[in-house]
């Protein structure tokens, strides 16, 4: 049936008709119209200024938040990511996916990453999902964006060099700081105990001296240094004497300015009467930036000043006091510091040191390279005269390495360097030489190559003259694989030498070599116990040729080093090092007394060596975060402040992969079923720093508890409150025990 519609009629009905129809949908479309963008709910913004890491920021809209577990990030080609760095979230029960962490207003995100040779931009995806959390209830779907971002020209020169760069560019690592921004090299700003080193010592009684020691490119305000004393009423300080050296410099924020570069020495004088005091209190407030790069809040740092002895006090930070940079750079955590400068007096430090380096003779590392020492001693038979020049030797080149060593952390200290105990290891050029001595070592005591014969018939005076030169040899390499090891008692007195004046530091530091060679001077000059040495014999041929293989066995265990700090590329190198090293000293020994046309083919072979050992310095680094351990998290600055504050208590664990009293420590106790325990009875989190390669986060944590090296172990009670240091050599009982307490 036909309904025709006449006159007006017909298009009002229709009119009202695709009105009712209309109003659900514009009734649905006036509720989304309340619901934003995902990128407007959730604006990401992304900052690569800063080498190998990379900061997201999301600000959230108001009635919205972010899932903590739904994020994921991925890399293309030529960019490894490592864990991302992400704070706690805000815990309640969702009715979809149970217990789950959100965040809300905004959040940031830190993840480091490393590029391959020639990577020129850093190219990822983000997703993330969040919901609107008020009428209309929705969840978006999981979102990604794609970022593509410029590296920063520290990243882009971390490729390896090309052509005749390359082994300079390696040469200058070896004898440089690759961990910050020292000599203006890399923009990334260093930890503020590192950028601004504060020290004060007394003159006298009445005048104290205060030193500012910074890298290059970095300054302090002479206008913005505040002193005072502390809890000493009836003392003040009198006007600074600011010393000529201060540049004027042009701040956008405070105009026209007076900084100072490098080393600023400031002399005080205390007004008042000292007489009867042993200490003061001094605290000292300034502001300071790196040039070109970012300043730092307010830093507070105090300092015990000893009024009597002129000691030197390291400046220790303000718990309380902000100390990160206000961009760019990692927060430390001001309550990890301990308070006052280090208490050991020098007397106990020798004491210390020479009962270290005693020890130190016991310890894995260093036993094979001893059984050198005791072949040579056994050699001398009941030769008297012999055993002390052999002993006398070896003594000599241990002392002259402590001496060079003791000189060389001085001179690096005093240039605002860091340099620990072992630290040499973190070069892996320098673990894959050392690895061919170990090696070629081995094969001589093998019997492939003897070092030091006679050549021809220059007589038994040359033949003596080499025996010396490789006793010292051997007291040298002992100090060097010594390093990785760290004996009980030596831990204060490296910590007092790292800290103490120069001519103190010294007296440790040859104490401990005293230490080390103290045994072969025993057995050299006391009758009664050169007497127990059994008598020389066939049998000494074959005792030789078993020890090689302790030789090679370091070797295997510097290989492993190497593979932790450069993978299986530079591994492979070494490997095919070894090879050629082991096939021209085959050769050098066949060609003695021959023709020589053979002893050129033996250079050729020496020559041929450095190849592989060239394309090792260019191996780039690998990525050398903790290995995921479940249980363990990897130190950062930043999640030891967010655990603290969230009252937790933490197990700090400062370790290298060269470092073998840490991982006997980790074999013994740490990797057992009973300290996991004790973690879960705490509620402690296991927080492990892997200092194989040069890490300013971990070194300064290390320079904060006056520890020359690692290991380095901290435990953080529950309630706040600094840090308790235990020893270097760790038992179950002791970290229990530590433990329970941090729980209370």
């Amino acid at each position: 049936m036909r309904f025709p519609l006449h006159g007006r009629l017909g298009p009002c009905l229709l009119t009202l008709l695709a009105l009712l129809l209309a109003a659900p949908a514009t009734f649905a479309q006036t509720q989304a119209d309340n619901i934003l963008p995902v990128t407007e709910a959730y604006r990401l913004s992304a900052d690569a200024g800063t080498p190998g890491m990379l900061k997201l920021h999301w600000t959230i809209a108001p009635d919205y938040y972010l899932y903590r577990g739904r994020m994921k990030f991925a890399a293309d080609a030529g960019v490894t990511l490592g864990e991302a760095q992400l704070p706690p979230g805000e815990k309640h029960d969702d009715p979809y996916l149970g217990p789950v962490e959100t965040y809300h207003h905004g959040v940031d995100a830190s993840i480091p990453y490393t590029v391959a040779a020639g990577t020129t931009r850093l190219q990822l995806s983000v997703q993330y999902q969040g919901c609107h959390e008020v009428e209309p209830k929705i969840c978006y779907p999981p979102h990604t964006e794609h970022l593509d971002l410029p590296l920063p020209a520290a990243s882009e020169a971390a490729a390896p060099p090309a052509g005749g760069q390359a082994l300079g560019a390696t040469l200058q690592q070896l004898g440089g700081n690759a961990g910050g921004a020292l000599g203006g090299t890399s923009p990334t700003p260093l930890p503020p105990e590192q950028a601004f080193r504060f020290t004060a010592l007394a003159q006298d009684p009445q005048h104290l001296l205060l030193r500012w020691t910074m890298p290059k490119d970095y300054y302090v305000y002479r206008d913005h240094i505040a002193l005072k004393l502390k809890n000493a009423d009836d003392l003040k300080l009198s006007a600074p004497a600011w010393p000529a050296g201060g540049v004027v410099h042009q701040d956008a924020q405070l105009g026209s300015v007076t900084v100072y570069f490098g080393d600023l020495e400031l002399p005080v004088a205390i007004v008042g009467d000292t007489a009867g005091r042993r200490q003061v209190t001094l605290e000292a407030s300034f502001l300071g930036c790196q040039d070109g790069g970012v300043c730092y809040p307010l830093i507070t740092r105090d300092v015990a000043v000893d009024l009597q002895s002129g000691a030197v006090a390291n400046g220790v930070t303000v718990p309380g006091a902000p100390t990160a940079p206000s961009a760019g750079a990692a927060p430390t955590d001001a309550a990890t510091a301990p308070v006052g400068p280090l208490q050991t007096s020098l007397f106990a430090a020798l004491l210390l040191a020479l009962g270290g380096g005693l020890i130190l003779n016991l310890m894995p590392c260093v036993l094979p390279v001893l059984s050198l020492k005791a072949v040579s001693l056994l050699e001398s038979g009941e030769n008297p005269a012999r055993r002390r020049r052999h002993a006398l030797a070896y003594t000599a080149g241990v002392l002259a390495s402590f001496l060079a060593l003791g000189l060389g952390i001085l001179a690096l200290r005093s240039a605002g360097h860091a340099l620990g105990w072992g630290t040499q290891l973190q070069q892996p050029l320098l673990v894959a030489v050392l690895a061919c001595v170990i090696f070629a070592l081995g094969l001589s005591m093998s019997g492939v190559v003897q070092f030091g014969a006679s050549l021809g018939n220059a007589g038994s005076a040359l033949a003596n003259r080499g025996g010396a030169v490789g006793d010292f040899f051997t007291g040298v390499l002992a100090v060097v694989v010594a390093s990785p090891c760290t004996a009980p008692f030596m831990g204060g007195a490296l910590a007092y030498a790292f800290a103490a004046p120069a001519p103190d530091a010294l007296l440790v530091f040859l104490m401990l070599g005293v230490g080390l060679a103290l045994p072969f001077l025993a057995i050299a000059w006391i009758p009664a116990l050169a007497r127990w040495l059994p008598k020389p014999g066939r049998w000494m041929e074959t005792l030789k040729q078993v020890l090689a293989f302790p030789m090679y066995l370091t070797a295997a265990w510097l290989a492993w080093v190497l593979a932790n700090q450069r993978g299986a590329d530079a591994v492979g190198l070494l490997l095919v090092t070894m090879v050629l090293l082991a096939l021209a000293l085959w050769w050098f020994e066949r060609s003695r007394g021959r023709s020589p046309r053979r002893h050129a083919l033996t250079a050729l072979l020496a020559l041929a060596v450095l190849a592989p050992l060239y394309l090792l310095a260019q191996v780039p680094a690998s990525t050398s975060a903790v290995a995921a351990q479940e249980g363990v998290l990897a130190y950062s600055p930043q999640k030891l402040a967010e655990l603290r504050a969230a009252n937790t208590p933490v197990f700090v664990d400062m370790t290298a992969d060269w470092c073998i009293t840490c991982k006997a420590n980790e074999h013994a106790v740490l990797d057992g079923a009973a300290f996991r325990a004790a973690l879960k009875r705490s509620g402690a989190v296991y927080m492990k720093g892997d200092w194989t390669n040069e890490d300013p986060a971990i070194t300064a944590f290390l320079q904060q508890y006056h520890s020359p090296g690692v290991p380095l172990y901290v435990v953080f009670p529950k309630g706040g409150g600094a840090g308790r240091q235990l020893p270097t050599v760790l038992t179950t009982a002791m970290v229990t025990r530590a433990l329970n307490e941090a729980a209370r």
